[in-house]
């Protein structure tokens, strides 16, 4: 390889490297402009922040005489009455705009410039509020409005001035509704569609019109909310639209289809609106319809569907005017280069341009929109570039660079710049390479100070606007309450009644609520409580069964085969009657008295040497009356036994004893002589203490949750049966009669 041709080649490589540094600086520059914008804006909303109590007071000029029940609004949504010495005191921040209302004179309105106490002071007292709505009003209204639109498109603020103006007329529902369209107008130009949305909405809470619906639906559009958009659209009724606006509405529909990605609902609504356009011979649609139907092909793939709409697109535009033949010319351009067909593309871009020059004879375009001069040579450029005819691109890129070079349009004369930079690297001309990525770096720098400085007024319009909002919307509250002032008074007694009634209802609604749930805690409470003594029952019945086989157990360990079938078949009779009772919570006091004798005397039969015992019912009691728990007094029979009779070296004796303790209560008593819960404590092991205490709080628990259910309908007791050695246990259990 030749020396001359080494350096070209590094000095290609290196200006490759400076042109990816300038990316980053670029890109970093850009950084540090957002981040110092963001800034800019916390220290605005700190600022915001800083709301502050305002003292003040409303008095009559030349009388000061105070005012009492002054409305005293803020356009942050504040509010308070003056008391009976005309004072006030209120929250706001400066900047914010005080509404003084009061019948009696009129609407006064008040910037916070300092946290300073202030006083207002009124003229033309006694005086009604209500201003006439003379043929001045309408006339200013209409002036105002008229001037907004001839500022529109020109300048922002000064347009929304105007709005601001005509509102502070005394303007009817209908005006408010006219100037909050147009003011959404306004905001869709400037491309503020949220603050549009919200204009369009006003309006139509004003008074409904069908153009302020598909304003507002295209709004949500253009703002991202494509479902609210849909939505919006849907919801508006086809049989009240006009032809011209049946289009747009199929239009809009389709623009929303393109937005989700759903293809063939938006040709079939951009066709349903051709069908309409070219019905009614709406040309400007007609032209529209045909260019958005190719471009969904075009998205879809379909080359030739898409160039044979583009092709009526172009041709209907040409019968317009200069400036639609332009846009379709540039459109279709885009369309031929997206498809590599770049003959086509130049054809059509060069075309574009002699359109331009007769456009710019008589109106200047503004270097954002995409038919300039310098953006059409520069895409013609970079057709010659893709097609590898270099010496053909550069004329068109140095123009493109040129002419924007002229006009400011920093974000092409760059673009053309690093492409020339490109060509002529790929060329070899390794001069003009470094002069252009020299010139490059500078555009950047340029650039760079002027996105600055837009970034700043961007920042400045953004406030200017936002104060201006916030005139227009204290305006609109301000005719907003004056209008629900006066239907409040109309309707203050039905209102007043419907509290009354709702109280009312309300009141009954939340006594049933808690009756019902009053009745549902308790059932759940009944229900939990069976639950648990089906669970203690089933405890009990395992421990009396395990303890019986035990007895069984003994006689056929000493070899007592007689004894032990005798055992047993007693002891499968008093099984019998166990299971059948299993399942009550309550059996009869009869049943109770013959389990408790069948189980007495299964020990007995086993420890006839240790005790003897009595059961003593009383007559007069009727046993069939009074219902008791299944199992409720064998424990006790057991525990007196077992712990206490048993361990006498002499015989004793268990007394079961039932008589009336009133006309509803009796007491059943069960006494022994047996070595008393003292001493038997001292001999029991830690196993049969924990068995025991596990017994005895069985029958706690099952007694608690009985009287819980039943009011109290057991009560048990146990003491010490007599005051010497072998003192004995007596339990008495009262029972209530249901």
């Amino acid at each position: 390889m030749k020396p001359n041709k080494v350096c070209s080649l590094v000095q290609l490589i290196k200006s490759e490297v400076r042109i990816s540094k300038t990316y980053y600086i670029l890109l970093l520059f850009c950084l540090v402009g957002f981040v110092s914008f963001g800034q800019n804006r916390e220290v605005k909303r700190a600022d915001e922040k800083a709301i502050f109590t305002i003292r003040g007071s409303v008095s009559e000029k030349g009388t000061h005489k105070p005012y009492k029940n002054v409305e005293i609004l803020v356009n942050g949504g504040r509010y308070v009455t003056t008391s009976f010495d005309g004072s006030f005191d209120i929250k706001a921040k400066i900047g914010d705009e005080l509404i003084i209302k009061h019948p009696d004179f009129e609407t006064i309105y008040y910037t916070i410039k300092s946290n300073e106490r202030i006083s207002i002071e009124v003229v033309d007292a006694e005086q009604s509020s209500l201003r006439s709505r003379s043929k001045g009003d309408f006339k200013r209204f209409n002036q105002m409005i008229d001037s907004a639109d001839v500022y529109l498109k020109k300048d922002a603020e000064k347009s929304i001035k105007f709005i601001g103006d005509a509102l502070d007329v005394n303007v009817s529902a209908a005006q408010s509704a006219e100037a909050q369209e147009l003011l959404g107008d306004i905001y869709v130009h400037w491309k503020q569609f949220d603050l549009a949305i919200s204009a369009y909405r006003i309006s139509l809470q004003n008074t409904e019109t069908v153009s302020a619906k598909l304003k507002l639906a295209s709004a949500y559009l253009n703002n991202g909310d494509f479902e609210t958009s849909l939505t919006t659209y849907k919801q508006i009724d086809e049989k009240t639209l006009s032809n011209y606006q049946r289009t747009i509405w199929f239009e809009g529909i389709g623009d929303v289809y393109v937005k989700t990605k759903d293809y063939t609902k938006a040709i079939t609504s951009y066709e349903d609106g051709l069908k309409v356009a070219q019905k009614h011979l709406i040309a400007p649609k007609v032209t529209d319809l045909n260019s958005k139907i190719a471009q969904v092909y075009s998205e879809q793939g379909q080359t030739t569907k898409a160039k044979g709409y583009f092709t009526n697109s172009l041709n209907l535009a040409k019968q317009e005017n200069k400036k639609r033949a332009v846009e379709e010319q540039v459109k279709v351009a885009e369309f031929n280069s997206e498809n590599a067909e770049y003959e086509s593309e130049i054809v059509l871009r060069k075309l574009a341009i002699e359109g331009i020059k007769d456009i710019e004879n008589d109106s200047i375009i503004s270097n954002e929109s995409p038919i300039t001069s310098q953006k059409q040579n520069y895409k013609i450029g970079n057709a010659y570039l893709l097609s590898n005819d270099l010496t053909n691109a550069i004329p068109y890129l140095e123009k493109s660079r040129e002419e924007a070079g002229e006009r400011g349009d920093l974000d092409v004369k760059l673009d053309a710049t690093r492409k020339l930079s490109e060509v002529n690297a790929r060329l070899g001309n390794t001069e003009k390479t470094i002069a252009y990525n020299d010139e490059y770096k500078d555009v950047v720098d340029e650039l760079y100070a002027k996105k600055r400085q837009e970034i700043s007024q961007a920042a400045r319009f953004s406030r200017n606007i936002a104060e201006q909002q916030n005139r227009i919307t204290s305006l609109e509250s301000d005719r907003a309450l004056s209008k629900s002032t006066y239907e409040l008074t109309q309707e203050r007694n039905k209102s007043q009644q419907l509290i009354i009634y709702s109280l009312i209802g309300g009141l009954v609604l939340l006594l049933i609520t808690g009756f019902l749930m009053f009745k549902y805690i308790k059932q759940q409470r009944l229900a939990n409580n069976l639950l648990a003594l089906k669970s203690l029952r089933s405890q009990m019945n395992p421990h009396f069964i395990f303890n019986a086989l035990n007895s069984v157990n003994t006689f056929i360990a000493t070899n007592d085969e007689r004894t032990a079938n005798k055992y047993l078949s007693d002891f499968s009779q008093l099984m019998r009657a166990v299971l059948e009772n299993s399942e009550e919570d309550f059996i009869p006091l009869k049943k109770e008295i013959e389990l408790l004798n069948l189980y007495t005397k299964l020990e007995h039969f086993r420890f006839q040497d240790k005790f003897d015992y009595t059961i003593d019912v009383d007559e007069t009691i009727d046993v069939e009356e009074f219902q008791i728990p299944p199992m409720l007094l064998q424990p006790y029979i057991e525990n007196a036994v077992w712990h206490g009779l048993r361990y006498k070296t002499d015989k004793g004796h268990l007394n079961i004893t039932i008589k009336p303790k009133s006309k509803d209560e009796i007491s059943i008593t069960i006494s022994d002589d047996g070595i008393g819960r003292t001493r038997s404590k001292a001999l029991k092991t830690d196993h049969q203490k924990k068995q025991n205490s596990k017994g005895m709080n069985n029958i706690k628990k099952r007694v608690a949750i009985l009287n819980e259910m039943y009011k109290d309908k057991v009560d048990v007791t146990i003491n010490d049966f007599q005051d010497l050695e072998d003192a004995g246990t007596k339990v008495v259990v009262t029972l209530k009669k249901d």
